[in-house]
């Protein structure tokens, strides 16, 4: 392969945050991209990544899962380079769909409801043409994907969801590994991530970092955490109360209901109801279809075996509902304003027999970080057009089942991979500093924000 002396990394957005995920790679004149996310606490044209930095039109595209923060500019993005072709896996194109289609759904309704400029960004005819572009390809099956372009990828899991891949390149000269989110831990549904392979060297790795903030060092195994949960949801049920738990519609609904369902059928939690919401049932379906992509020891129940969450915004609705005992997993999973999770607390917070479960990472600006740590007392606004509410319910607490990896988990595929270049990014600046400070293993390590550019030299 005939290769130029550098490669350029752009952070388009990611860099220095966890949110709008882009990144642009520049090799022998050619521009690739490495997912087209939007921003969860950015509104309008600012939840973008910085498009405007793309002075021309990219070559390929390639999108690591179906969070919106790595797929949810995808629209936007095709329809200022008509044609773009993009590659992903088979499950994530589905997942991918649905989810932008939801995202024009929410827009729409945003835009009536507080008048954001901007909003809709894409509609749903931009949507479907992005998906007359965007290529499948299977996991460990190398692929060229730009004519005239000596060079291949290859999708390796990356556990963390279903259809979550990290993404192998092999450029002239230099071989570049983009972890996107991974997990190495085993979920009931999902296996962990898998390595690149012994032979294959890679010079430079790209690598998410949201959890570099946070010690792991006491943290239990996840079997241990299950029936931590199970404690607490079986102590509430027992009290008379519903348990809610706020879950992310994609991979973390889809883990719970069937954790939920198999400790309820060994007999470690009654028999009540469990609920599900909206787009994590619609997000169940694709993991019915792709059922093959789970882990083979895991049991997938029928949807419906699930029970469906009424219409939220009823208040007759929710205080029906919380008469009895049940479990409910509800969108959204760090409990966003006016979302299905925030409006089932607003009630139960002003009662003491309830309890509210995170399993999942919370951002510190968000509702549910301000929930998790309010005392007694505390007033807080569940619904932009309702006024605070105060809490009195204290049974809140936060279980540790985030699809991302551990710090130590990062450090030990840094560790196994052993790159000459390591760029840091998807993570808060305490937890870039981390990563970049214990794990960099000898290699030579950035840690860019949006704006910034990296040269690796070759």
């Amino acid at each position: 392969m005939k290769s130029h002396n550098s490669i350029n990394f752009s952070v388009l957005g990611g860099g220095g945050e966890v949110g709008a995920n882009c990144f642009q790679l520049s090799c022998n004149g050619y521009r690739i991209l490495l997912d087209c996310g939007t921003h969860p606490k950015k509104d309008g044209l600012e939840c973008l990544p910085s498009l405007d930095l793309i002075n021309r039109p990219p070559d390929a595209y390639f999108v690591s899962h179906g969070h919106v923060d790595h797929c949810g500019a995808l629209p936007y993005l095709c329809k200022q380079f008509a044609g773009l072709r993009g590659y992903t896996t088979v499950p994530s194109a589905s997942i991918i769909e649905r989810m932008l289609h939801n995202s024009v759904v929410v827009m729409e309704m945003l835009a009536k409801e507080r008048g954001i400029e901007g909003y809709p960004l894409f509609d749903h005819y931009d949507v479907g043409y992005t998906m007359r572009f965007l290529e499948t390809r299977k996991f460990n099956e190398p692929f060229s994907f730009c004519e005239g372009f000596d060079a291949q990828a290859e999708f390796i899991p990356a556990g963390h969801v279903l259809g979550s891949t990290s993404i192998l390149l092999r450029l002239p000269g230099h071989t570049i590994l983009y972890t996107g989110d991974i997990s190495q831990t085993r979920q009931y549904l999902i296996g962990g991530c898998a390595s690149p392979g012994k032979d294959i060297k890679i010079d430079t790795l790209i690598i998410e970092s949201t959890l570099g903030a946070t010690n792991d060092e006491n943290n239990g195994t996840y079997d241990d955490e299950i029936h931590r949960l199970a404690t607490a949801i079986r102590n509430v049920l027992n009290g008379g109360g519903c348990a809610l738990i706020p879950s992310f519609a994609l991979g973390r609904t889809q883990e719970i209901v069937n954790i939920i369902a198999q400790l309820q059928e060994e007999g470690e939690l009654p028999f009540t109801p469990i609920y599900t919401v909206g787009l994590g049932r619609a997000v169940y379906e694709i993991y019915n279809k792709f059922s093959e992509y789970l882990h083979p020891e895991a049991t997938f129940r029928p949807l419906s075996r699930f029970e469906r969450l009424g219409n939220v915004w009823d208040q007759s609705v929710v205080q029906n509902l919380l008469r009895r005992p049940s479990v409910i997993v509800a969108t959204s999973g760090m409990m966003t304003q006016n979302t299905p999770s925030a409006l089932l607390a607003e009630t139960m917070v002003k009662s003491s027999h309830h309890g509210i479960f995170f399993v999942g990472y919370l951002d510190p600006d968000t509702l549910g970080y301000k929930l998790l740590n309010a005392t007694p007392g505390t007033a807080l606004q569940f619904e932009s057009s309702h006024p605070p509410v105060e809490v009195t319910l204290e049974n809140i607490a936060q279980y540790r089942f985030s699809a991302h990896a551990s710090r130590s988990q990062l450090a030990s595929v840094i560790q196994q991979i052993k790159p000459k270049n390591i760029i840091y990014v998807h993570g808060d600046p305490d937890a870039l500093d981390w990563m970049q400070e214990n794990t960099n293993n000898g290699a030579t390590t950035f840690a860019p924000v949006a704006g910034q550019t990296v040269t690796i030299e070759i």
